[in-house]
C-alpha cells in the first residue's frame, strides 16, 4: 500500500468509529475505565497523521488541500463537545507535579491540557536513570541535553555575560538541570577546582559517568532525592496534549492562510494559536509579531515546537517530515541539515581571579544523516519477497 492509502485508511477507521468512543471515562458510569482510549485520543491521532501527510516529506508540491485536511481535523479536535481542552497554567507543574501526600497521583492526569496519557505503576526508574551520578544512587547513563537545544531557549531580557542561564525562557529551567541550578535539594556545582584556593564542585564533569554536555534531564522527573532511595512516584507519559495541538494548528493554518488570517470555521489565526503557547510560558518572551509572511512564521513555529515539546518524542520526526529526499526542503530546519551538524556541550572552567565559572562551547559528538535513504526505513527482504516484489524498496537501500 502507498503512504497516502495508509493515511486514508487511518482516517477512515477513525471517522467510522469516533461516534462510538467515550469522551471522558472519568465522568461516565465506568470511571474505573479511566485511562482507556477516548474520542480525544482518536481525533488527536487523525490530526497528527494528516499534519505529517501535509508536510514537505510527503507533500513535495505543497498541495494546500493536504493542509486543509489537517486544519479541519484540528478544528474538530479543538471544538469537540465535552473535551473542554485548554492549556495548563503551569508548564513546570504539568510535567513535574505530583498530587497528594508523597505524590499519590500525577498532576497531568487532572489537567485540562491532557488528551491522552499512558499510566505506569509507581516507580523511581526515571529518576535512577537520569539523576546526576553524584546524587545518591544516581545514574551511570543519564540523558544529556545538548547545548544546541539550550542555546535555542530565548531570553526574557538582556543576557548576563557571566551567567548564560539567567533570564532564559522558564521552560528551560523546567526541563534541564544546569550548573548552578537547584536540584534534589542542593545546588549543582560542575566547576573544577583551583587548589588550594578553590575546591572542585561535587558535580565536576571529569567524574565517571557524568554528563558530557554539562546538562541533565529535569522534565518528567520528581525533584526529591528520596526518589533514589525509599520513595516511588506515579509517572505518566502524555501522548497527546493541547499545547501540541495548538502548534499543529498554527503550522497548518500558516501554510494555507498565512499567520494572520483564520481559516473558514476556525476561531484562531496561526499567530493567535502560537501565542497561547508562548504566553503560557511567559508574556515577557521576545515578540514574534514581525513574522508576517508564511516562510517567516514557519520558522517561528519550528522553533516553538522544539522548545515547547522538548524531550516529548517529536523532534526527530519533525526534522524528517520537514525535509525532502529530493533536497527541496523549504528551509534549513530539516534532517539533512540539522542531523549533519555537530552536537555541542559546554566546558566549564574557573576564573582564577573571581572564581566564577567560565563556559566554553565545545563539540562533544558528530552526527551523520544520509539523504535520501535515512528519511525512510527500508523494507525487509522478507517483506519484499512475501509481497511477490510488489513492495518497492525505499530509495538508497
Amino acid at each position: 500500500q502507498s503512504y497516502d492509502s495508509c493515511v486514508n485508511y487511518i482516517v477512515k477507521e477513525i471517522d467510522s468509529n469516533k461516534n462510538n468512543l467515550q469522551v471522558n471515562w472519568g465522568t461516565s458510569n465506568f470511571a474505573n475505565y479511566d485511562g482507556r482510549f477516548t474520542l480525544g485520543a482518536a481525533l488527536a491521532i487523525k490530526a497528527r497523521v494528516l499534519l505529517y501527510a501535509a508536510s514537505p516529506l510527503h507533500n513535495p508540491t505543497n498541495d494546500p488541500n493536504r493542509w486543509i485536511r489537517a486544519i479541519n481535523a484540528l478544528n474538530d479536535l479543538m471544538n469537540a463537545p465535552g473535551l473542554n481542552l485548554s492549556p495548563d497554567k503551569s508548564y513546570a507543574q504539568y510535567f513535574n507535579g505530583l498530587l497528594g501526600q508523597k505524590g499519590t497521583g500525577n498532576y497531568s492526569l487532572t489537567s485540562p491540557e491532557t488528551i491522552f496519557a499512558v499510566r505506569a505503576a509507581p516507580s523511581n526508574t526515571i529518576e535512577l536513570l537520569n539523576y546526576p551520578p553524584t546524587s545518591s544512587n544516581g545514574s551511570q547513563r543519564p540523558v544529556c541535553p545538548t547545548d544546541n537545544l539550550v542555546a535555542d531557549y530565548e531570553y526574557l531580557k538582556t543576557p548576563n555575560p557571566t551567567n548564560p542561564y539567567l533570564y532564559k525562557d522558564p521552560r528551560f529551567a523546567a526541563s534541564i538541570v544546569y550548573n548552578g541550578s537547584s536540584w534534589t535539594g542542593r545546588t549543582i556545582n560542575e566547576q573544577p577546582g583551583i587548589p588550594p584556593l578553590f575546591p572542585a564542585g561535587a558535580d565536576i564533569m571529569t567524574k565517571s559517568y557524568s554528563t558530557k554536555t554539562g546538562y541533565y534531564l529535569k522534565k518528567f522527573l520528581t525533584d526529591n532525592d528520596n526518589a533514589l532511595t525509599t520513595e516511588q512516584y506515579p509517572h505518566v507519559w502524555v501522548v497527546f496534549r493541547y499545547g501540541e495541538v495548538l502548534l499543529e494548528y498554527a503550522e497548518a493554518v500558516n501554510e494555507v492562510y498565512g499567520p494572520l488570517t483564520a481559516p473558514p470555521g476556525g476561531t484562531l489565526t496561526a499567530m493567535q494559536a502560537l501565542m497561547v503557547v508562548r504566553n503560557r510560558a511567559s508574556k515577557a518572551l521576545p515578540s514574534v509579531a514581525s513574522a508576517t509572511t508564511i516562510p517567516q512564521f514557519r520558522l517561528v513555529v519550528k522553533h516553538e515546537r522544539r522548545i515547547e515539546l522538548a524531550f516529548e518524542g517529536h523532534r526527530y520526526w519533525d526534522l524528517l517530515r520537514w525535509g525532502s529526499p529530493t533536497g527541496n526542503a523549504p528551509d534549513s530546519i530539516n534532517a539533512s541539515v540539522v542531523l549533519n551538524s555537530p552536537i555541542y556541550g559546554v566546558k566549564i572552567t574557573t576564573d582564577p581571579n573571581t572564581f566564577n565559572p567560565i563556559y566554553t562551547r565545545v563539540v562533544v559528538g558528530q552526527r551523520v544523516f544520509h539523504a535520501p535513504q535515512n528519511y525512510y526505513y527500508p523494507f525487509s527482504y522478507g517483506d519484499i519477497v512475501n509481497s511477490k516484489n510488489k513492495l518497492v524498496q525505499n530509495p538508497g537501500y
